[in-house]
């Protein structure tokens, strides 16, 4: 019984690891093309 709550314990803090994980990779992809992004002309220079 101690064997599965441990297993079951170890599952669900992976779990949540790799979603914490996923999260700061998706929001690090955002920032760099947020960053990257061509700037779109906003007025004639003129």
């Amino acid at each position: 019984m101690a064997k599965k709550a441990l297993l079951a314990a170890i599952a669900i803090v992976g779990g949540w690891l790799a979603y914490k994980r996923l999260q700061a990779d998706k929001a690090e992809q955002n920032l760099w093309a947020e960053a990257t992004d061509p700037v779109p002309p906003s007025g004639s220079l003129h």
